[in-house]
């Protein structure tokens, strides 16, 4: 049945960024540290040349997030286009379908109101997840309800995920559509998202610190996403004069 191809790997995503949160004594249950300057939940002109839709982490702060201002922010330093934000609007606590439908709901209202708007979709942790539910092939299901109609990933010029617990799951169940223009950032042995998986609580205790967003910032990936981005935000070379 086409719905369990990414609602089953949601469910167990959800489980996993909780109980291993949970587990990872000294952590709580939440990916945040300390709270940055929170950008608001839409900010720059009306129809920006550019617009950042992300996800926070479980747990964080309502806005973009820690890692979502520092990307926004290397973004900025990487391109002329003037660059709005959009802080996908759900409790980042186990909610991946609601930040799915919020990110969903977003992209195509951007696509009618502001159509030559190129977009960029993110998000660190859950939000990683509930970005690639969002770019899915499609399927409802689970509180997923707004899947993307053809024509959407026209305005999307570049995908970038954070610590996405669904790549453990059989894939992000991202869309064809967006493969080549998605960045999928996994910082070394981060347990929510490596290859394999802690075989001792004590082993997920001592990686858990890759998962936070320090690593991903310290380790240059955000940064490296922002490079990715930035390259498919480019203008296209212009054509050569024709030959005498």
């Amino acid at each position: 049945m086409a719905t369990r191809s990414i609602m089953t790997p949601v469910r167990s995503a959800v489980t996993t960024v909780a109980a291993a949160a949970s587990v990872a004594a000294g952590l709580a249950v939440s990916t945040a540290a300390a709270p940055a300057n929170l950008i608001g939940a839409a900010s720059a002109a009306p129809c920006p040349q550019v617009e950042v839709i992300f996800a926070r982490g479980r747990g964080e702060p309502v806005g973009i997030g820690r890692i979502g201002e520092v990307f926004v922010g290397s973004l900025r330093a990487k391109v002329p286009q003037n660059i709005g934000v959009y802080a996908v609007n759900y409790p980042a606590n186990v909610e991946i379908p609601q930040g799915a439908n919020d990110i969903s709901s977003r992209i195509q209202d951007m696509a009618s109101r502001c159509p030559d708007t190129r977009l960029v979709i993110g998000g660190y942790s859950l939000g990683a997840a509930a970005a690639a539910m969002a770019l899915s092939s499609g399927d409802k299901g689970f509180g997923f309800d707004k899947p993307l109609p053809p024509g959407m990933d026209s305005h999307i010029a570049g995908v970038v995920l954070f610590g996405n617990v669904t790549r453990r799951m059989g894939g992000s169940n991202i869309s064809p559509l967006y493969q080549d223009r998605t960045i999928d950032q996994c910082n070394g042995a981060d347990p929510i998202c490596m290859d394999g998986l802690p075989q001792t609580i004590a082993q997920l205790q001592g990686d858990w610190s890759n998962h936070l967003q320090a690593g991903y910032i310290d380790s240059g990936l955000v940064n490296e996403a922002a490079d990715f981005v930035a390259a498919r935000l480019a203008p296209p070379a212009p054509e050569p004069p024709p030959a005498p």
